[in-house]
C-alpha cells in the first residue's frame, strides 16, 4: 500500500513546539541579560528578605501601632526600588561608568561633608541627608563607596603599564584617603571595610608590595584621623571595650543575638517563630542574620552564606572573562564590597568581631542601602554582558583633547 503523502510531510513529522516556553526563555534573555546565576542569587536573596523582614519587624510594628503590613509595604517599596536599580544599571554599558566615576567622587565629597556637619543624627552620628521637599533621607556614604570603587577601577585600568610608578598611583592613594576619612568621621566600620576592599583592588590591579604598604599606611592614617576629628571615637572605644570584656553589663544587644543563634538548632524554630525579635534591638537591620539562624537554623544560615559566596564567585568569574581591564576590576570591587559587608555582619552576629552597625546587603530592611546595593549588582551584571556598545569604545579610547588613553 502506498504511504500517504500527508504522513511523510514535514508538518506531520515535526515535533510540536511550546510557544509559552519559547516566550519565557526569550523574555528572560531579552530583559534579564548578563550572568543568569547572579540573577538567581539576587532573586533568592530578595524573596528571602521579605520572609525575614516581615518576622523581624513584628515587635516594632506592635510598639509603634502601625502594624506589620505597614513595614512590609514600606520594605516592598524599597525592594522594588533596589530591583529597579539592578535592572536599569545592567542595561547601561558599564564603560559609561568610567566617565562618570570622577564626577561622582567630586559630588560625594561635599555630600559627605554636609552629612557630617548638618545631617540627621542617628545613634550619635550624622550620616543622613534629607532631600528637600520629599521627606526622603539617604546616606552619602553608600554613594561614595560606589563612586570610589568605580574610580579606582578606572584609574588602575588606565595605568596598567605604569601601575608601580608612584606618581601614577598617587591619585588612587589620595582619593582613597579623602573618601575613607570623610566616611569614617561618622561611620568608622564602613570606612574600614571600604579601605580593605580598595586595598584588595590594588592587589588585583597588579600594584607592587611597596605600593601596597604605602596604601596601607594611607588607610591607617585616614581611619585614625577620622576617629580624632569625627564623631565616633567614643562609640568605637565603647564597642571595642564590650567586645574585649565579655562580662560587661552593656552587652545587651550582643547577648540577645547570641541567644537567637544558640537556640536556632539545625533547622530553626520555623518562619515567624523567633522569640528574640521581642528583645533584640535592630533585629530587622543590624542583627537580621541572628533572626535568620533562629528561625531557619544552621541550615538556613549556611544557605544565606552560600548565596553570598556564590555571588563573590560569579563576580570573580566575570572579572576573569572580561575583555576590558576596567570592567574586570569594577566587577571584582563591587562583588567584594557587597560580600565583605555581608561577612562582617555575620561575624558580628556570631561574636567574632565587635558590633559594627552594618546591614546585611539585600536582606536587611533599609532604603538607600538597598538601592545602592541594587545599583552595584546591576553594574556587575552589565560587565557580565560584555562590550555591547561600540560607540563607547571610541569614547573610552579618547580623552577630552583627543589623545589616546592607556587602557
Amino acid at each position: 500500500m502506498n504511504e500517504s503523502p500527508i504522513e511523510n510531510s514535514p508538518k506531520a513529522t515535526a515535533t510540536p513546539s511550546n510557544p509559552f516556553a519559547q516566550f519565557s526563555l526569550g523574555t528572560l534573555d531579552k530583559y534579564l541579560e548578563g550572568d543568569k546565576i547572579l540573577w538567581l542569587v539576587i532573586i533568592l536573596l530578595s524573596l528571602f528578605s521579605f520572609l525575614v523582614v516581615y518576622s523581624a519587624t513584628g515587635t516594632v510594628a506592635f510598639k509603634t501601632m502601625k502594624g506589620s503590613f505597614f513595614y512590609m509595604l514600606r520594605h516592598a517599596g524599597h525592594m522594588t526600588l533596589a530591583l529597579g536599580a539592578v535592572w536599569l544599571a545592567h542595561k547601561v554599558d558599564y564603560r559609561y561608568y568610567a566617565k562618570l566615576s570622577r564626577l561622582a567622587l567630586l559630588i560625594a565629597v561635599p555630600l559627605l561633608i554636609a552629612a557630617w556637619l548638618f545631617g540627621s543624627t542617628v545613634n550619635d552620628a550624622n550620616r543622613w541627608l534629607a532631600i528637600p521637599f520629599t521627606g526622603i533621607t539617604f546616606q552619602p556614604s553608600d554613594f561614595a563607596k560606589l563612586a570610589l570603587i568605580a574610580s579606582i577601577a578606572s584609574m588602575l585600568a588606565k595605568r596598567q603599564d605604569n601601575v608601580n610608578d608612584l606618581q601614577d598611583i598617587m591619585p588612587v592613594l589620595a582619593w582613597t584617603g579623602i573618601i575613607c576619612t570623610l566616611i569614617g568621621m561618622s561611620n568608622v566600620s564602613t570606612a574600614t571595610l571600604l579601605f580593605f576592599t580598595s586595598m584588595i583592588l590594588m592587589y588585583i590591579g597588579r600594584v607592587s608590595v611597596n605600593q601596597l604598604i604605602l596604601f596601607f599606611l594611607t588607610g591607617v592614617v585616614s581611619i585614625m584621623l577620622a576617629l580624632v576629628i569625627g564623631q565616633r571615637l567614643e562609640t568605637a572605644s565603647s564597642r571595642m571595650d564590650r567586645f574585649m570584656n565579655p562580662t560587661s553589663e552593656q552587652r545587651f544587644q550582643e547577648e540577645q543575638g547570641y541567644i537567637a543563634v544558640s537556640t536556632g538548632g539545625f533547622v530553626g524554630k520555623g518562619p515567624g517563630n523567633s522569640d528574640q525579635r521581642n528583645f533584640l534591638p535592630n533585629a530587622f537591620s543590624d542583627f537580621i542574620y541572628a533572626i535568620i539562624i533562629e528561625e531557619y537554623g544552621l541550615l538556613g544560615g549556611l544557605f544565606i552564606l552560600g548565596l553570598y559566596v556564590l555571588l563573590l564567585y560569579r563576580g570573580m568569574v566575570i572579572m576573569a572573562t572580561s575583555t576590558n581591564p576596567f570592567g574586570g576590576i569594577l566587577a571584582a570591587g563591587l562583588s567584594l564590597s557587597i560580600v565583605i559587608q555581608a561577612l562582617a555582619h555575620m561575624a558580628v552576629v556570631v561574636g567574632l568581631v565587635p558590633v559594627t552597625g552594618l546591614t546585611l546587603p539585600l536582606l536587611s530592611m533599609g532604603g538607600t542601602s538597598l538601592a545602592f546595593t541594587g545599583l552595584s549588582l546591576g553594574v556587575i551584571l552589565s560587565v557580565s554582558r560584555g562590550d555591547v556598545d561600540n560607540a563607547v569604545t571610541v569614547a573610552q579610547n579618547q580623552d577630552e583633547t583627543g589623545n589616546v588613553e592607556r587602557s
